[in-house]
């Protein structure tokens, strides 16, 4: 079984400036969601095996401060592919994946990620800032990855733990 894990960016600054929207950067609520997420993450005894995220500043920025909130030992690796992309070329990305890890999170973007949600389960799911979903694959390769094949595990958004202490 592979798993894999969709986490949307935190919620950007539109108010500071920047040179192009690759360059945008995380707001003081995208920050604190990502932390937050990414201790929910490891108390659920959940971290990924793997790490891939968007080249983009609030995307890679989500990542590094999960990281590091949930104290997860993964690799992080950067991917252009993941950037204003769609589900047909994730798909084609996750498939070259290496077939040892086991739980892959990739941190990325609107509309692609409720998209391939969609594709890959048939659910409906919204992604606010700094949602994760988890999708299982009855597959050992994942290069044997295809649509309408994944199971939804769950959707967590950063407003159900608000009022938790992590």
């Amino acid at each position: 079984m592979k798993r894999l894990i969709l986490f949307r960016h935190g919620k950007s600054d539109w108010d500071v400036s920047f040179s192009q929207d690759h360059a945008r950067p995380l707001a003081g609520r995208g920050i604190e969601a990502a932390r937050q997420m990414g201790m929910l993450l490891s108390k659920a005894s959940q971290p990924p095996d793997l790490i891939v995220s968007s080249t983009a500043v609030r995307a890679r920025t989500t990542a590094e401060l999960a990281m590091e909130a949930g104290r997860w030992s993964a690799p992080l690796q950067l991917s252009d592919d993941l950037y204003a992309s769609s589900p047909s070329k994730v798909l084609v990305f996750v498939r070259d994946l290496a077939d040892a890890c086991e739980r892959v999170m990739l941190v990325g973007h609107e509309p692609t990620w409720s998209g391939l949600v969609s594709r890959f389960t048939g659910a409906r799911a919204r992604m606010p800032t700094a949602a994760m979903v988890a999708m299982q694959f009855p597959v050992s390769r994942w290069q044997d990855l295809h649509f309408d094949s994944g199971e939804l595990l769950w959707l967590l958004q950063p407003k159900f733990f608000r009022h938790f202490s992590l």
